[in-house]
């Protein structure tokens, strides 16, 4: 990274943590869970609780939508994947209690998405940042993710099941059109040279394959699945999944899992909450495809967090990756 950047992430990341009152990292650090309601086979209520995130007592518009505070010369703005998981998670409590206030909120985060859709520079339907990021280098605003892709068409699949408005199913038909084209032809796809089949959070060169995002796109996927019966959607669940089945050894350290595959020379372990997520992401994948390597991954992982030395072994290699990298 830069070093006009280095400094820049710094300062964004002791604003987060030192400065009073709710950041954007105020929101993201919810404690996963997986949803006890969850169902295969059914588009009923998501696959994790995002119960913390559905109550954000950070800022807001004048609407009622989330806003979030990334402090300094980002300031406050609208992410497409914080909306899309506090309408997650109030049309989880919604589903629990038939709360007409939950409702209302799903399906303002369902309307602000719909409104939200654009086409990027490739002519692809997508939801832009419109904020620039530090990542490895700096994503310069607008840039689509296919994180928010999946999750996006995850809420309004559901808000169409809901209300059965068709204004719903036909935003998340073009929001899914991103994940059948690659990244060139300005999509969120990318096949490697061995034949599998990525989902990107980030759209950088070279794709450094971000676990966490992957596991979530490949959940909009499944929902698109659910409600359509495409032969064609089965088939990137399928390809999807194999993919993370056929890489899951490269995202195990030894001691702690990788939060992406970046080809450097010290690779970035997950932090603790990415870790934890993981853990989480893998047994909801076991119970979506039945595969039992994502079951066995999650034990092993979660082994990992129990143990006070490679918790510790862990901690002392992210601080030297940040140091090095950061």
């Amino acid at each position: 990274m830069p070093f006009s950047s280095r400094i820049s992430y710094y300062r964004r990341v002791a604003q987060a943590y030192l400065l009073p009152g709710p950041s954007q990292l105020t929101f993201w650090h919810e404690t996963p869970q997986i949803n006890p309601r969850l169902r295969v086979n059914q588009l009923g209520p998501y696959y994790m609780l995002f119960s913390q995130k559905a109550d954000y007592a950070g800022p807001h518009d004048a609407g009622g939508i989330p806003m979030l505070d990334y402090r300094g010369e980002i300031g406050l703005q609208y992410n497409p994947i914080a909306i899309a998981q506090w309408g997650l998670g109030n049309y989880n409590l919604y589903r629990g209690s038939g709360d007409a206030d939950r409702r209302m909120k799903f399906l303002e985060a369902s309307d602000w998405l719909c409104d939200h859709l654009e086409q990027n520079k490739s002519g692809v339907w997508a939801w832009q940042h419109h904020f620039d990021w530090e990542y490895r280098s700096r994503l310069k605003a607008p840039w689509y993710s296919g994180l928010a892709q999946g999750q996006g068409i995850s809420l309004l699949l559901r808000a169409y099941r809901e209300t059965r408005i068709h204004d719903y199913l036909k935003a998340a038909l073009c929001a899914y059109a991103a994940f059948l084209k690659t990244v060139e032809e300005g999509g969120v796809m990318f096949k490697d040279e061995q034949g599998d089949t990525w989902i990107e959070e980030y759209i950088v060169r070279p794709p450094t394959h971000i676990l966490n995002g992957f596991l979530w796109a490949i959940w909009g996927i499944y929902d698109y699945l659910l409600l359509t019966q495409e032969d064609s959607a089965r088939e990137l669940f399928i390809r999807t999944t194999r993919t993370v089945l056929n890489n899951l050894h490269r995202y195990d350290f030894g001691f702690w899992s990788l939060y992406e595959q970046s080809g450097t020379r010290l690779r970035m372990l997950a932090s603790p909450f990415y870790h934890r997520l993981h853990v989480v992401q893998l047994r909801i994948m076991y119970r979506l495809s039945g595969e039992e390597k994502f079951l066995a991954y999650a034990d092993k992982w979660e082994h990992y967090a129990h143990s006070h030395v490679k918790r510790a072994c862990a901690l002392f290699y992210k601080s030297a990756f940040k140091l090095c990298y950061y």
